[in-house]
This record gives C-alpha cells, sequence and structure tokens, in this order.
C-alpha cells in the first residue's frame, strides 16, 4: 500500500533527509553517491515508522555486507575491508561508516548503488525506484523481460520449491518453447533454493527490468517426460495479450458462481468488481462469488476496503499504527450496497500488500473461505514519497499493518482456509486446484 504526501521539506541532518516527492514527472536520474546513502540513511530514521526507536547499525552492516560481497565479486576482496566498531551513535556510526566506504569504494557510483540497495532492503518495507527507464521501442501494451511468470509471486525471499514456470506471456521463453509446469531447477548455474530456503538473486534474475539485457541461463524438467535441458533467455519486448492487461475479468463459473479475477486494486476497482457481479446477477441467479485474487500485488488500501464493505458492514477491516503503537481503525464504508452471495476468495503468494489486507478481513471477519497458498506477508502502512539527491525516490512507510483482529501479517502472511496450491503438474495439464470441489 503505497501513496505519497503533499510536496514539503522534511529538513533534516545537514539537510540529507530528503524532500517528499511531488506528484509528476521526475527529473532525471544523476549518478548515486555516498552523499545520497547518507541523505537516504537519516531519512530513513527520521521517516520509517520505527525510525525512532530503530538500531541504525542494521542499516549500515547490510550495506557493508552488500559492499563486500560486490568487491568480492570483482576480485577486489580488500585486506582493510573490515567493518568499523560501530557503538550505537547515529551520526558518529554514519561517520565511521562513512570513512571507510570512501577509502574503499573511492568515486565508484556503482557500489554506492549495492549499498543502498542493501540498506532499503534491511527494512523489509520499503522500497527506492531507481534506474527505472523504457525501452524506446516500447509501444502501450509492451512487456519486457523473458516473458515468463513463476510462482514465486511478489515476496521471492518467501518463495517455496520447487521454482516453476505457472504462465507463458510471450517474448523469449516463447520463442523457447517453455510450457507452464517447466520446473526451474537452476539460474544462471544457482539453485533456487537451497536446503528449502530461497536464493533470492536467483529467482531475481527471472525478473529483468530494462534497461538489463544479460541473457538468463535456466536447467529445466519437465516433469510429464522426464526431459532435462539448458536454454539461455535473452530479455526483450514482446507484445502482451489483452486479456493479460485487463485489471477485472469476470464470467459465469459452473453456471451460477460469479468468477472475478482483480489483478491490482486500482482506484476504481471495487465499483467495477460490483458492476461486473450486477451483470452477471442479471443473466443468472447467482449462488455465490469467487474472486480471484491470486498474484495480485496490492494497490489502494481504500478500494479493498470498500470491496469489503460489500460482504459486511459495521465492521472493521484492520489498523494502521503509528511508531508508538497508537492505532487507528479502518472501518467499513457502510454507504457501500451489500452483495448478500457467500464469497470465496481465491489467494497465493503473489497476493501482497492491500490484497493481504483483503484477505486477512475475510478471514478475521468470517466473511468468506480463503482458498489456494498462504499470502506473500508484504504488507506494510501506505508510504510517502522522498526524493533523494539523484533524483531517485524513496517510499517509507510512517505507519505499520495490522490485521482486523489485531494480528501482523507483514512477514508473516495470511494461511488459507483451504490448502489447495498450484503444482507443476497441475500447471502443465491446466487444472486449477483451487476451482476444484472439495
Amino acid at each position: 500500500m503505497h501513496g505519497s504526501g503533499p510536496a514539503a521539506r522534511a529538513g533534516g541532518h545537514g539537510g540529507a533527509r530528503g524532500v517528499r516527492a511531488a506528484p509528476g514527472s521526475p527529473r532525471a536520474e544523476t549518478p548515486t553517491t555516498i552523499d545520497v546513502v547518507e541523505q537516504a540513511y537519516f531519512c530513513v530514521l527520521s521517516h520509517h515508522h520505527r525510525g525512532a526507536t530503530m538500531d541504525a547499525r542494521v542499516l549500515l552492516t547490510a550495506g557493508f555486507a552488500a559492499l563486500t560481497r560486490e568487491l568480492g565479486r570483482e576480485g577486489r576482496d580488500l585486506p582493510d575491508a573490515v567493518m568499523p566498531a560501530l557503538t550505537g551513535d547515529r551520526k558518529a556510526d554514519w561517520a565511521a561508516f562513512e570513512s571507510v566506504y570512501r577509502r574503499l569504494a573511492g568515486q565508484r557510483d556503482e557500489l554506492a548503488v549495492v549499498t543502498l540497495e542493501a540498506m532499503v532492503a534491511a527494512l523489509g518495507d520499503a522500497t527506492w525506484t531507481h534506474g527505472v527507464r523504457q525501452h524506446p521501442d516500447a509501444y502501450d501494451g509492451d512487456g519486457y523481460g523473458l516473458g515468463l511468470e513463476t510462482n514465486a509471486g511478489s515476496s521471492p525471499s518467501r518463495a517455496l520449491p520447487p521454482l516453476f514456470v505457472t504462465a507463458v506471456r510471450g517474448g523469449a521463453a516463447r520463442a523457447a518453447g517453455l510450457r507452464p509446469g517447466d520446473v526451474i531447477e537452476s539460474v544462471n548455474g544457482s539453485a533456487p533454493f537451497i536446503d528449502g530456503t530461497t536464493v533470492a538473486p536467483a529467482i531475481a534474475a527471472l525478473r529483468p527490468q530494462y534497461p538489463e539485457a544479460r541473457p538468463v541461463r535456466l536447467r529445466l524438467l519437465r516433469q510429464s517426460t522426464g526431459r532435462r535441458w539448458t536454454v539461455t533467455l535473452r530479455p526483450g519486448l514482446y507484445r502482451q495479450e489483452l486479456a493479460d492487461l485487463q485489471v477485472v475479468r469476470s464470467k459465469l463459473l459452473d453456471g451460477d458462481r460469479a468468477y472475478v479475477r482483480l489483478t491490482w486494486f486500482a482506484g476504481d476497482s471495487a465499483e467495477r468488481i460490483l458492476r461486473a457481479i450486477a451483470r452477471l446477477r442479471k443473466a443468472r441467479t447467482l449462488a455465490g462469488i469467487v474472486l480471484d485474487l491470486r498474484g495480485n500485488g496490492g494497490g489502494s488500501l481504500t478500494e479493498a476496503t470498500r470491496l469489503l464493505s460489500a460482504f459486511a458492514h459495521g465492521k472493521v477491516t484492520g489498523y494502521l499504527c503509528a511508531g508508538d503503537d497508537r492505532c487507528a481503525a479502518l472501518p467499513t464504508d457502510d454507504t457501500v450496497r451489500l452483495v448478500g452471495l457467500p464469497l470465496t476468495v481465491l489467494v497465493d503468494r503473489g497476493c501482497a500488500s492491500a490484497c493481504e489486507h483483503f484477505g486477512a478481513a475475510v478471514k478475521d471477519l468470517r466473511l468468506g473461505t480463503l482458498v489456494g497458498g498462504r499470502t506473500a506477508g508484504v504488507v506494510s502502512g501506505p508510504a510517502e514519497s522522498y526524493l533523494l539527491g539523484d533524483n531517485t525516490v524513496l517510499s517509507l512507510p510512517d505507519r505499520y499493518h495490522l490485521g482486523a483482529g489485531g494480528e501482523v501479517i507483514d512477514g508473516i502472511g495470511v494461511p488459507p482456509d483451504r490448502y489447495a496450491p498450484l503444482t507443476p503438474a497441475d500447471a502443465a495439464a491446466g487444472r486449477d486446484p483451487a476451482l476444484a470441489p472439495e
């Protein structure tokens, strides 16, 4: 769940806390330097909901670890690449970190990038938007990447083995003959899981963003035939099917149930879904609603709450809490007309953020049945966006989220009432276990 506030100066340590990002076209990025890393560091400590109580040494340790890994990959693991002693004094610790960093990295901007990426990743609920560019030949509806989707969902670090192809959208994956159900045994020579633990870089390599164009080598297994082979896919533009671009899709299921798939809680999602249900209801007496939120990466918390309000009035759907643990309730919008039909919600590891708010409320308030797999466990409060000195944007949640029952969802996810995950065999056969009768 992300948002941005009005443009306003945030002030701070030597002017280093950043400026709230105003809406509109961003200015061209400039190189990321250690000064930008400093700005982001103090911005986190000033504006993140845990900033007042956070041990800043966690950020510095994560950044330094990434720096030394990058030096090692380059064959430059220097003898003085030693983390400085940190005391817990935020300003003094930054000064010590910066001194060692400058000695090791000099003016190399790419090292500042990996350092800041690691610091932001250590927060778990923040994002740093940088290096975002569009292919010069891209047209409306074009995708970029390998042209495949996997079961890793919105949270690759929490994916479960095996890793397999769930859909082939086009591009290099289609040209190479990949199919749903193909198991990915290695990526660029690395296994995607080791002892059941995700190797995030291997999975991340499957989702390149322009201008990343390095080829990706996959070792594949097709379980139905036992065939094993290696293929190299190069990221590029590909044309997406219209159906893949639709935010809302609907149809009749089993003759008397409304099936509605929502890929994103966009600004008018609740109204569009309710209109789709009403249209199907005119054609047939409905016995229930199946709402498919698998792969839904989130979006508007307001829209998720409005949609919940079509199934219950007078309820609290969740809470947003400040760093001092004071919480504000998120009530239903009782102006929304009740649907009055049984609800089944399909979820998986791709259901994140506002989607998890919806799923948790359905479960806690007993508004319906959750079917599929556990959700991503990636849900934070609305975020404020801060413009850094290199014209990149750091987004930080100033509040944290709790479910309707007061439970923490971030990092844990929401378990389904009926566990019916997609398997490689299901994907290969075109079966959907979540829609199978109990």
